[in-house]
C-alpha cells in the first residue's frame, strides 16, 4: 500500500474542499479533478431528491458548503495542530464506519478522521444517504490516486475490523453495543440542540436563530429541538419570530408531519401554539417530533445550567444570542460545526491515535 505523509493528506484534502465549495456554490470545475466527475456530482446535486425526498437541493448545497468551508487550509491545520502524535508513520488500521442517513453526507467527518489519520475506512452506508459520499471518495482518489484502496464500501454485515465507529437510535446503539463491544469503539446515541432564550433578541437574532431549527428540515441531531425561555416570556411572541420558510412548510413530508402532529394535539386536547408551519409545546423532553418544538421556562440561568448539566448525555449543542450562555455557540451556527465539534463530544481523533 502506497505511503502518503501527513503533509501530502492534508493537501489532498485541501483540494477536495476547493472542489465541494465549487459544486455547492456553482463555480467553475477545479483543476484538480476531471470535468467529468465533477458533473456527476453536480448533476447529483439536483437530482439527489428523486432518491431521498428530504434531501432537497439546498440541503445538498448546504453540506457540502459546509465541509467545503471546514476543509479550508487554515481550519485544517488548527484541527490537527491538537495531536502531536500524528505524523507520518500510517497505521493502516480498518476502521469500520456505520453511517447514519439522516442529513446529506452526515458521515463525511468520520470519512475525513479516518483517512487523514492514516488508517482504512470500511464504510457502512445509510441506503438514504449512499450516493454523496462514494461520489466525493471517486474525486478525492483523482486528486491522489494512492487512496484509491483505502476505502471499502460494505454491504452487509462488517466484519473484520480492528475498530468500529457507528451511529444510529437509542435501540439501534444497544445492538452495536452487543455486535462491537469486544473491539475499540466509539458508539453515538441520540441527541439534540437546545436554546437559550434571553428575552433581549431582536427580529434579526431571531431569522438567523429560524435555520438551527429548521436547515435540513430539523432531521440533524444538532437542529435545535427544545427552547428555554425567561419566566412569563410571550410564547405567542416566540412562534410568530421564528416561522418556517415557505420552501419548508410546502415540502410535502415536512407539510405531512406537520399536520399529523397538528391532528394528534388537537384531538387530544393538548395545549400548543401554532404559526402555521411549527408547533410548540410546553414539554421538558429536548428531543421532538420533525414540526414540533418544545419550550419550558426558567427562573435563572443557573437552573437552566444545571438542567443542562444533568441531561449531558442528551446534549449535541447549545445555542444562544451571540453566544452569551455559558458553552453554547452563536445563533444560526448549529449547523456549521468546525472539525473540531466532535459528535456526542467524543474525540474522534483521539480514538483512532490510540489504536
Amino acid at each position: 500500500m502506497d505511503s502518503l505523509s501527513l503533509n501530502r493528506r492534508k493537501e489532498v484534502f485541501v483540494d477536495l474542499g476547493e472542489v465541494m465549495s465549487a459544486a455547492a456554490n456553482n463555480s467553475d470545475c477545479p483543476n484538480s479533478v476531471s470535468i467529468n466527475t465533477f458533473s456527476k456530482l453536480t448533476l447529483l446535486i439536483k437530482d439527489h431528491i428523486h432518491y431521498n425526498p428530504w434531501f432537497v437541493e439546498e440541503n445538498v448545497r448546504m453540506a457540502l458548503r459546509s465541509f467545503g468551508e471546514a476543509l479550508a487550509s487554515d481550519n485544517l491545520e488548527k484541527w490537527l495542530s491538537s495531536y502531536p502524535k500524528l505524523g507520518d508513520n500510517e497505521k493502516f488500521k480498518k476502521v469500520a464506519v456505520v453511517m447514519a442517513g439522516n442529513i446529506p453526507m452526515v458521515g463525511f467527518h468520520d470519512f475525513l478522521s479516518v483517512l487523514i489519520s492514516g488508517n482504512i475506512l470500511l464504510a457502512k452506508m445509510s441506503s438514504d444517504d449512499n450516493r454523496l459520499l462514494p461520489l466525493l471518495f471517486e474525486l478525492l482518489c483523482e486528486i491522489e490516486p494512492a487512496f484509491s484502496n483505502r476505502v471499502e464500501f460494505v454491504e452487509g454485515t462488517v466484519k473484520n475490523a480492528d475498530a468500529y465507529i457507528a451511529t444510529g437510535s437509542g435501540n439501534t446503539a444497544r445492538y452495536f453495543s452487543y455486535y462491537f463491544g469486544k473491539k475499540p469503539h466509539i458508539i453515538r446515541r441520540n441527541r439534540n440542540a437546545v436554546a437559550i432564550i434571553d428575552g433581549k433578541e431582536n427580529e434579526t437574532d431571531f431569522e438567523t436563530f429560524s435555520s438551527d431549527i429548521f436547515s435540513y428540515f430539523g432531521l440533524g441531531c444538532r437542529n435545535v429541538s427544545k427552547i428555554f425561555l425567561p419566566e412569563n416570556y410571550p410564547v405567542e411572541k416566540l412562534a410568530e419570530s421564528i416561522s418556517p420558510c415557505e420552501k419548508t412548510v410546502n415540502h410535502h413530508k415536512y407539510f405531512n408531519n406537520y399536520e399529523y402532529r397538528k391532528a394528534i394535539l388537537l384531538i387530544n386536547g393538548v395545549a400548543h401554539y401554532d404559526n402555521g408551519g411549527l408547533l410548540l409545546q410546553e414539554r421538558e423532553e429536548f428531543g421532538s417530533s420533525i414540526s414540533v418544538l418544545h419550550y419550558s421556562f426558567y427562573k435563572n440561568q443557573k437552573d437552566v445550567s444545571l438542567e443542562l448539566s444533568q441531561k449531558v448525555d442528551q446534549l449535541q449543542c447549545v445555542v444562544s444570542r451571540d453566544g452569551n450562555f455559558p458553552g453554547s455557540i452563536k445563533f444560526g451556527e448549529a449547523q456549521n460545526p468546525q472539525l473540531w465539534d466532535y459528535a456526542d463530544g467524543v474525540d474522534t481523533m483521539v480514538f483512532l491515535l490510540e489504536l
